[in-house]
C-alpha cells in the first residue's frame, strides 16, 4: 500500500512536466472528440430510433442524446481514456523514467505502433469481459445498495492495476511471457487508488495519466529492489 501511495505522489508531483502536458492534452482532447462523435451520431439517429413513438420537437433529440451521452461518459470515461492512453503512454513512462530513472531510460525499447493497437485491445477485451462477468453478480447485490458499486470498483481496481503497471513494464520486459515485478496485491492498491480518482469530477480527467506514471515508478522501484 505504501508504494502504491508514494508511486501516485511522484506522479501528482510530475504533472507541470511538459511531456506529461502533451500527452494530457492529446489524450483528453481525442477523448473528448469520441464522445462529441458519439453524441452527434445518436442525435441524428434518435428521429428514426424513437419515430415510430411520435414525434419530438427537434430540441427534445438533442437533449435526450445529451442525457445519454453524459450517462455513457460516467460509466465508460475509463474505457475510452485508458484506451486512447495506451496510444500515448510510451511518452509518459519516457518522461517519468527521463527525470527519475535515467539508467534505465536509456535501455528501454521502444513500442512499436502494432504492438501498442494489441496492447490497447487486449485491455479493452479484458475491461469489457471483467464487466460483463461482473453484472450477474451485481445483479444479486443490488438489495444491498453498496453492493453494486463496490464489486465495480474492486474488478476496476484489478485492471486498472494491471494496465497502469504493464505500460512501464512492457519498455524493459525481455520476453513476451516474463512476469511484472509488481505483486498482484500492489497493483491492486494502485488500481484502487485511481479508480476512487476516476469517480471525483475534474480529477477523473488527469486520473490515467497519474495513474500511468505512478505504474511506472511501481515498476522501477520493485526492479532497483530486485537487482539490488
Amino acid at each position: 500500500m505504501h508504494l502504491a501511495i508514494s508511486s501516485v505522489l511522484l506522479a501528482f508531483c510530475q504533472l507541470a512536466d511538459p511531456a506529461i502536458l502533451r500527452v494530457l492534452g492529446k489524450s483528453l482532447a481525442i477523448t473528448l472528440c469520441v464522445f462529441i462523435l458519439f453524441a452527434f451520431a445518436l442525435v441524428k439517429t434518435l428521429p428514426w430510433l424513437l419515430g415510430e413513438y411520435g414525434e419530438l420537437a427537434g430540441d427534445s433529440y438533442v437533449v435526450i442524446g445529451a442525457v445519454l451521452t453524459f450517462l455513457l461518459a460516467w460509466f465508460v470515461f475509463r474505457i475510452v481514456a485508458l484506451a486512447v492512453l495506451q496510444f500515448f503512454a510510451d511518452e509518459v513512462v519516457a518522461a517519468v523514467e527521463a527525470k527519475h530513472y535515467p539508467d534505465a531510460a536509456r535501455k528501454a525499447r521502444k513500442l512499436p505502433f502494432r504492438e501498442d493497437l494489441s496492447n490497447s485491445l487486449k485491455g479493452i477485451g479484458r475491461t469489457l469481459g471483467y464487466n460483463a462477468l461482473a453484472i450477474p453478480v451485481a445483479v444479486v447485490l443490488v438489495f444491498t445498495a453498496i453492493g453494486p458499486a463496490v464489486i465495480f470498483l474492486l474488478v476496476n481496481a484489478v485492471l486498472l492495476g494491471r494496465e497502469l503497471t504493464d505500460m512501464g513494464w512492457f519498455r524493459h520486459r525481455s520476453l513476451p511471457e516474463a512476469r511484472s515485478p509488481v505483486g498482484p496485491f500492489e497493483r491492486l492498491a494502485l488500481g484502487g487508488a485511481i479508480a476512487g480518482l476516476m469517480v471525483i469530477p475534474f480529477i477523473n480527467i488527469l486520473a490515467p495519466v497519474i495513474g500511468a506514471a505512478a505504474g511506472t515508478h511501481m515498476v522501477h522501484r520493485k526492479l532497483d529492489l530486485i537487482h539490488g
